[in-house]
């Protein structure tokens, strides 16, 4: 597994696999590559992917200072360059769909096609999720808390038959230190007014009962990038990209496939 020094020295493991035209995949908040494992698969028939662990996850350093999502963004430049990669599609759910909108706005030449899944613009006109979504989160026991985070992510029905443990639900190993600053990190977020200048085709992706981070945002994205494609998942939760692979992953390389005409 590389490890790319950053230009502040931050040492940032990342993962290529496959072969083909390179897909940067980034995971949510608090999450390592691991995020990815149910479904990076779907795209290797036409793809390579390439991942990597942020700071504060997986193998990667976890400096104790603020975290932003532009840095998050700069880390994968750091990346790209080391792998010496010029440009690359971009595909970030969560939190990673915020990382990827500063990609996309602050390095334009390095994103050909860019898609973001449940994600939101973040600032004053991101929807924020609900008072009770946030308090269940915040249980103070903390498989309450988890059990509550599964729900948000997945359908009953899923959770029926797929009892985990699950990749989506955080990096087990990560320093308390690092969620924190994580959390920061994606709170802080704000990109309503870079994303005009966006220049990526995009296309947008979320779950219609995605309450953790509320399908509200998807339109607020795809109407503020310019020609930007919204499709709503229906039934879909948080982790629509593993429960509904079937359908999303297809919709992705469909979307890619077309971005490259």
């Amino acid at each position: 597994m590389p490890l790319v020094t950053t230009s502040d020295g931050v040492r940032i493991a990342c993962q290529l696999r496959g072969e083909g035209p390179v897909l940067v995949l980034l995971a949510g908040q608090s999450n390592s590559h691991h995020w990815w494992d149910g479904v990076r698969g779907d795209f290797h028939a036409a793809r390579s992917t390439l991942t990597l662990d942020y700071r504060g996850t997986g193998d990667s350093d976890a400096p104790d200072e603020p975290y932003s999502t532009r840095q998050f963004a700069g880390d994968v430049i750091a990346v790209l360059d080391a792998l010496d990669i010029g440009c690359a599609d971009v595909y970030g759910t969560s939190m990673g769909g915020r990382v990827a909108q500063k990609l996309a706005a602050h390095h334009p030449g390095r994103v050909r096609a860019l898609v973001l899944g449940c994600t939101s613009p973040g600032g004053r006109y991101g929807v924020e999720r609900s008072g009770d979504v946030s308090r269940s989160l915040a249980d103070t026991d903390p498989a309450a808390a988890q059990r509550a985070l599964a729900a948000l992510m997945y359908t009953p029905d899923w959770l029926a038959t797929h009892p985990g443990p699950h990749r989506t639900m955080g990096d087990p190993a990560m320093p308390a230190h690092a969620r924190r600053r994580h959390l920061a990190a994606s709170r802080r977020h704000d990109a309503w007014e870079e994303l005009p200048g966006i220049r990526a085709r995009t296309l947008v992706l979320h779950g219609s009962d995605d309450l953790l981070n509320p399908a509200a945002n998807a339109p607020l994205l795809a109407n503020r990038i310019p020609g930007a494609r919204m499709l709503l998942l229906p039934g879909a939760r948080h982790a629509y990209f593993e429960e509904f692979r079937t359908v999303a992953s297809p919709l992705v390389l469909d979307f890619l496939k077309e971005a490259a005409v």
